[in-house]
């Protein structure tokens, strides 16, 4: 990772060793860095690599408001079809958190996926994203 001012910047590499996908006590909880919300990126030998750059407005006096552009390529997949199997996503966001009032905290996000592969489905979507964090105590 990488910072200068709201500029940031990441890059990630992961392999899955083995002859399974990645194993899961929990389907919604991953420690993998490059699992995304489309694709897991965790298939029988997979190798991926991720780059990422965020921008936080606040740089420009506009704080709440974010920006993140995300792409995945993966490769290497022991699809047991006679074939290697190949993935890639590419994932756009833009969010703003509501900073004061009633509502602080809201944040509204929208992403655009667009993920491909060989040997599982392709997979153009948009999705809208609410969250909503406070203070317990």
């Amino acid at each position: 990772m990488a910072r200068h001012g709201g500029h940031t910047f990441y890059l990630g590499y992961q392999g899955m060793f083995g002859d399974s996908a990645f194993p899961r006590v929990f389907a919604n909880v991953s420690p993998l860095g490059n699992e995304v919300p489309t694709y897991e990126f965790a298939s029988t030998d997979e190798r991926s690599w991720q780059a990422r750059y965020d921008y936080d407005f606040v740089a420009l006096g506009v704080p709440g408001l974010t920006t993140t552009v995300r792409y995945i390529s993966g490769n290497n997949v022991d699809t047991g079809q006679g074939f290697e199997g190949k993935d890639r996503e590419r994932d756009l966001d833009i969010g703003y958190t509501v900073q004061s009032g009633p509502v602080a905290g809201l944040n509204l996000r929208v992403r655009n996926v667009m993920a491909r592969s060989n040997y599982r489905s392709d997979i153009d979507e948009n999705r809208l994203i609410l969250s909503y964090t406070w203070k317990l105590f």
